[in-house]
C-alpha cells in the first residue's frame, strides 16, 4: 500500500453535487452554512504564532501513529524517513493486511471560519462539511447504497444499535439536537463491512454529553446491534489518539455470535464519530484494518 499524506484542500467555489440521503435535522442550516462551497481564505506567512508546546508533542504522536500505518500527514516525514519497517513493532512486513486507502485532503473552510480547534475556535466547532469529513472507502471496497457518504436520517442511524435500545438513543439524540447526521459504509471483498457515522452536535458540551448518556468510558455503553460481550480493546494505545480527539475503542470478545464486531466513538470537539467494522464467521476481524480506519478517520476531526 502506498503512504497517505493528508493536504490542505486549496479555495474553491464549487460544490459537491450528487449526495444523497437527508439531513439529521429539520429546518434551514445556521448561517455558516455547511452546505455552501467551502472557501479557504489564505492567510500571511507570518500570520501564524508559535505553536504551544502541547502541539508540538501531539506531532510527534501523529508522527507515531501514521508512520505506524504508513500514512504520514503532512510536515510529518521529515526525521523519519530512515526508519525501517522493522523498527516498528508489529508491522515487520509489507502485507501487514493495512487497506488501501486514497490520499486523503482535508476540505477548505468556508470563508472567514477558523479550524476546529484554532484559537480563534473555543467552541470547537468544525465549520468544514461533514461530508468532507468523512473517511473515503479503501480500493476494493462496494459502497454501501445505504451510507453513501451524505447525510443520513436519525432513524438510519439508530439502525447501529439493537431493536430495543433504539426508543432510548432516539430520545438521547432528540434532547441533544444534532445539527447534521452523515455516514458512509463500505464491503470489501473479505467480507468485512465498515461503517464511519459522524455525529454534529451545536457545541462540545452536548457531543460530551452523549458521549457520557451511552455509558461510554469503561465500558462499550449501549450495545451495538448484533454485538454480544464487547470489552475495552487493550491492543489500542491512547498514544494513536491525535491531539483534540480522545477515542472509545472496543472489541467484542470470544464466544460471540455469528459475526465479529470492533467498534470506537471518538469525540473531536463538537463531533462525535462511531467507527464500527463487522465480519458474518467465527473468526475475529484484523486489528490493523479497523485501527487503520479508526487513525485516519481521527486525522481529518483533529
Amino acid at each position: 500500500m502506498s503512504e497517505q499524506t493528508v493536504t490542505t484542500g486549496t479555495t474553491g467555489t464549487t460544490g459537491t453535487t450528487g449526495t444523497t440521503g437527508t439531513p439529521a435535522t429539520t429546518g434551514a442550516p445556521p448561517s455558516d452554512n455547511v452546505f455552501a462551497p467551502p472557501v479557504l481564505r489564505p492567510e500571511a506567512p507570518d500570520a501564524s504564532p508559535k505553536p504551544p508546546r502541547r502541539v508540538l508533542r501531539a506531532v510527534a504522536r501523529w508522527t507515531a501513529a501514521a508512520l505506524a500505518f504508513g500514512v504520514l500527514g503532512t510536515g510529518t516525514a521529515f526525521g523519519i524517513a530512515s526508519l525501517e519497517r522493522t523498527d516498528v513493532p508489529g508491522l515487520a512486513t509489507e502485507d501487514d493486511g493495512r487497506w488501501d486507502y486514497p490520499e486523503l485532503s482535508l476540505p477548505a473552510l468556508p470563508a472567514g471560519s477558523p479550524p476546529p480547534f484554532g484559537a480563534g475556535n473555543p467552541a470547537e466547532i468544525h465549520h468544514a462539511d461533514l461530508r468532507d469529513l468523512l473517511l473515503p472507502a479503501p480500493a476494493g471496497a462496494v459502497p454501501d447504497k445505504k451510507l453513501p457518504g451524505g447525510w443520513i436520517s436519525t432513524e438510519t442511524f439508530l439502525e447501529a444499535y439493537r431493536q430495543q435500545d433504539r426508543k432510548s438513543v432516539s430520545q438521547l439524540i432528540e434532547d441533544a439536537a444534532p445539527r447534521h447526521i452523515a455516514a458512509r459504509g463500505w464491503t470489501m471483498p473479505d467480507g468485512t463491512t465498515s461503517r464511519i457515522y459522524l455525529v454534529r452536535f451545536t457545541s462540545t458540551a452536548f457531543a460530551s454529553g452523549m458521549i457520557d448518556d451511552l455509558n461510554v468510558g469503561a465500558s462499550a455503553g449501549t450495545p451495538l446491534d448484533r454485538t454480544d460481550t464487547t470489552e475495552i480493546d487493550e491492543s489500542w494505545s491512547s498514544q494513536n489518539d491525535f491531539e483534540n480527539t480522545s477515542s472509545f475503542v472496543f472489541a467484542e470478545q470470544a464466544p460471540f455470535g455469528a459475526e465479529h464486531v470492533r467498534q470506537a466513538y471518538t469525540l473531536a470537539g463538537d463531533t462525535l464519530a462511531l467507527v464500527v467494522h463487522e465480519r458474518p464467521g467465527k473468526r475475529e476481524i484484523d486489528r490493523i484494518p479497523f485501527q487503520q480506519t479508526l487513525i485516519l478517520q481521527n486525522q481529518l476531526l483533529a
